[in-house]
């Protein structure tokens, strides 16, 4: 079985995740042990709190460096408490994709697998990565950059329905996140939707609540805990993000395109024999 590491398993990673998955790789995703990941609906994240998580259909089971292989084998996703990726010391590892976010290097080699591949900034194409994908929206997004970097961070969120950052909801100061409003829940302008210590979360405008940061998680003041979708359309708060598919979709076709030069695939159908 060809092997897939993924580090992180935010809503972006997860659309990676799941397109090696259904091209049939077997995918173990890496997170840490308090997850942040506010799309958790359509976030594997979402197991490391509750066990086993499902996004369209694809299912992740919370393991550990003893499990993931069975886990594998049943068909769905392993995902490991393992911040430092040290499954790869035992995990012979086909392809590995960086798709932590943190918009610099936290550690990703292009010894880690026989192809490695980076989610964004922070990365070389060539130097410490084969491949770097870009994930800024727009008309570069999901580009597979073979020489050189992704685009710096803007730190402006992506223009969704007509609203750009207005649509993150930030943590007013530091505390304990309570929810009032699930994700999925269609909220009004200034009604609550969360607490952060003594303090009220509103929506900003009328629309959906598309995320919404795991409940009893402790955040700084400024943190991202939410997002709200000015669309209005319920299902997108537990469907994979047309942003996600993208990266996801580039992800695979990297990881294919690098595997079948580099000797590893035969025509992208399977492992070459020695």
């Amino acid at each position: 079985m060809l092997l897939a590491l993924v580090k992180g398993a935010g809503d972006l990673a997860t659309g990676a995740a799941l397109s090696l998955h259904r091209a049939g790789f077997g995918v173990v995703m890496t997170e840490i042990a308090l997850p942040s990941a506010i799309r958790l609906t359509v976030s594997f994240a979402q197991a490391v709190y509750d066990g086993s998580h499902s996004v369209e259909g694809v299912r992740a089971v919370r393991t550990d460096a003893e499990g993931w292989r069975a886990v594998v084998e049943d068909g769905a996703v392993a995902v490991l408490i393992d911040p430092q990726a040290t499954i790869l010391s035992q995990m012979p590892a086909h392809v590995v994709v960086d798709a932590i976010m943190a918009k610099r290097n936290t550690g990703t080699g292009r010894r880690e697998g026989s192809v490695v591949i980076s989610l964004g900034p922070g990365f070389t194409a060539g130097v410490d990565v084969d491949v770097v994908i870009e994930t800024e929206r727009g008309h570069e997004l999901g580009r597979i950059v073979r020489t050189g970097t992704a685009r710096e961070d803007s730190g402006v969120p992506g223009e969704i329905g007509g609203k750009g950052a207005e649509r993150v909801l930030r943590a007013p100061t530091d505390g304990i996140v309570i929810h009032v409003k699930e994700i999925g829940a269609i909220v009004g302008k200034g009604e609550p939707v969360a607490r952060v210590g003594d303090l009220t979360v509103t929506a900003p405008f009328g629309g959906c609540l598309r995320g919404l940061i795991h409940q009893g998680l402790v955040v700084r003041r400024g943190m991202k805990i939410g997002d709200v979708d000015p669309r209005g359309e319920t299902q997108y708060a537990s469907t994979v993000s047309d942003k996600a598919r993208a990266l996801g979709r580039a992800v695979l076709e990297a990881a294919l395109t690098v595997g079948r030069e580099k000797g590893l695939f035969q025509l992208g159908v399977g492992v070459r024999k020695p």
